[in-house]
């Protein structure tokens, strides 16, 4: 999957080749993996875990936000 992560100001992260995601939404915690259906989530302040191949995983501190899965492609936008 391909991961951007995009704050008020700037984009803070794009990555490719992003094999899960963990995110926490109202209901609690949730993943996505390549060939989830594509979905709209709102995001409570929580951490979010992606992983790739390269680095492993990786943990990022969110505010409240919105993801969108459209595809491969999963946008984060986030305080």
């Amino acid at each position: 999957m391909n991961l951007t992560i995009l704050l008020p100001f700037q984009v803070f992260a794009e990555k490719k080749g992003v094999s899960r995601i963990v995110a926490e939404g109202r209901e609690g915690s949730f993943g996505l993996l390549p060939h989830r259906l594509d979905c709209v989530a709102a995001l409570e302040p929580g951490i979010l875990t992606y992983e790739t191949e390269s680095e492993g995983e990786v943990y990022v501190a969110v505010d409240e936000g919105v993801l969108i899965k459209t595809g491969q492609d999963v946008l984060v936008s986030a305080r």
